[in-house]
């Protein structure tokens, strides 16, 4: 019998594409699925306890099995920043051309441009937590370019390409995916307490 979980996310395209990425092993049900409308606070200071914070939420008040995940970029030479304030580094209101053109003005002059994308997923079974992580380097390229892809990818070059991730097509990205790569990790482990089965596609 498969199993089934929740992502605690409200987007459905996001929900089946990670279903997607487990291979057909689980089946996922969204927030809204649940009946889980509200807006889950973020407010942890790291990624790992903001996607706590997110699973704790729907594991305290639904009951069910679940997990969330929250990614950042981080900057070697900026001490990991923008990380958990990826989205929002140039304020609450701003978008992603605004966080990335101040990301760029805090590298200028700066020779260091290394970078990597982070996932860290919590999981919940039976009130029990655990921790996942992908992540992927590479370096902060000067101009950006690309046009695919969303928030940072017109900046970021992965290690071992030419081109940004905004250059990449969606295939290409996913093969490299950090998330792709927690989900994996998240996924092997289910596996591993025979909790589901079948075949998983690490892309």
């Amino acid at each position: 019998m498969m199993r089934e979980f929740v992502f605690a996310s409200g987007n459905e395209n996001k929900v089946a594409e990670v279903e997607y990425k487990m291979g057909g092993a689980v089946k996922l049900h969204s927030l809204k699925s649940i009946g889980c409308n509200e807006d889950i606070p973020e407010t942890g200071s790291t990624l790992e306890e903001n996607a706590r914070l997110k699973a704790r939420y729907v594991w305290e008040n639904y009951r069910v099995s679940c997990f969330a995940d929250d990614t950042g970029l981080e900057v070697e030479t900026l001490g990991g920043a923008p990380g958990v304030l990826s989205a929002r580094y140039a304020g609450a209101h701003k978008n992603s051309n605004d966080n990335m053109s101040l990301l760029l003005a805090n590298l200028s002059g700066k020779l260091n441009r290394r970078a990597r994308f982070r996932t860290v997923i919590c999981f919940i079974e039976n009130g029990e937590e655990h921790l996942f992580e992908g992540s992927v380097s590479g370096t902060i390229v000067e101009v950006g370019r690309g046009s695919e892809g969303f928030g940072y990818d017109p900046i970021f070059q992965p290690d071992g390409f030419e081109k940004t991730f905004a250059e990449m097509t969606m295939e290409e990205k996913n093969n490299l995916s950090h998330r792709g790569r927690a989900i994996a990790a998240l996924t092997q482990f289910l596996k591993q307490k025979r909790w589901i089965g079948g075949t998983f596609d690490e892309k």
